[in-house]
């Protein structure tokens, strides 16, 4: 897997390189948000690791360039243990995955292989369809009409789950099992997240939502009446 860790502390970047050389992955750092985007815009990564605190570009900005850039780069927030809204802000703003500082080395590579594996495009080429919406999963791609709608890697994730199997009330303990497969624990707080971010995109004004609430249980999809 092709990695660019955006962080500015030598001490950490030459640990977390150290360790994806050890595990086969290739690794390059850049120390600040400036550098990182002009390494981003010159060639394809599979999955950011993207502090929030940097010199010249901060986490966020960054995030929104390569979000408003349409860049299918999987991003992972690296956010202080304490700044809760950190984690918030980041995936509001499109970010994939966070973890918290510090961390040990073994949980971020196997968050990796997560990451990694979620990222190999399937043999089949199926396609999902709930009213007007339809989802090539081979192709990774999306529309609500003829309209072509923009997901980050994640967000494509949650959306399949309820394409999969339309009519279905899932908990939000189950999208989380599946998205995440519980290699760590997430709050309730990311699921409401992710769903935010497909309704914004996905529901035209006016509509009622495709996803739906399903109070004190969890959310469907439905077509629109």
């Amino acid at each position: 897997m092709d990695v660019l860790l955006v962080e500015d502390e030598p001490l950490l970047a030459d640990q977390v390189q150290r360790a994806f050389s050890r595990a086969g992955h290739e690794l390059r750092v850049a120390r600040d948000g400036p550098s990182a985007w002009s390494l981003l815009k010159a060639g394809r990564f599979d999955l950011v690791l993207l502090d929030v605190n940097l010199p010249g570009m901060d986490g966020f900005e960054l995030l929104s360039k390569i979000r408003d850039a349409g860049m299918p780069v999987r991003v992972m927030m690296l956010t202080a243990r304490s700044e809760v809204g950190d984690r918030v802000a980041g995936l509001k703003g499109g970010a994939d995955d966070y973890l918290t500082k510090p961390f040990a080395m073994e949980e971020l590579l196997a968050r990796v292989e997560v990451l990694g594996r979620r990222n190999v495009a399937p043999e089949n080429q199926v396609v999902y369809k709930v009213g007007d919406l339809s989802m090539d999963v081979g192709k990774r791609k999306v529309h609500r009409g003829d309209r072509r709608i923009e997901l980050s890697p994640r967000e494509f994730e949650v959306l399949e789950v309820f394409m999969r199997e339309p009519g279905r009330t899932f908990s939000r303990d189950e999208i989380c099992e599946r998205i995440w497969e519980r290699e760590h624990e997430y709050d309730t707080r990311t699921v409401e997240i992710f769903i935010m971010r497909l309704r914004r995109k996905l529901d035209r004004t006016g509509e009622e939502s495709l996803i739906r609430t399903v109070r004190s249980v969890g959310y469907v999809m439905k077509a629109s009446s």
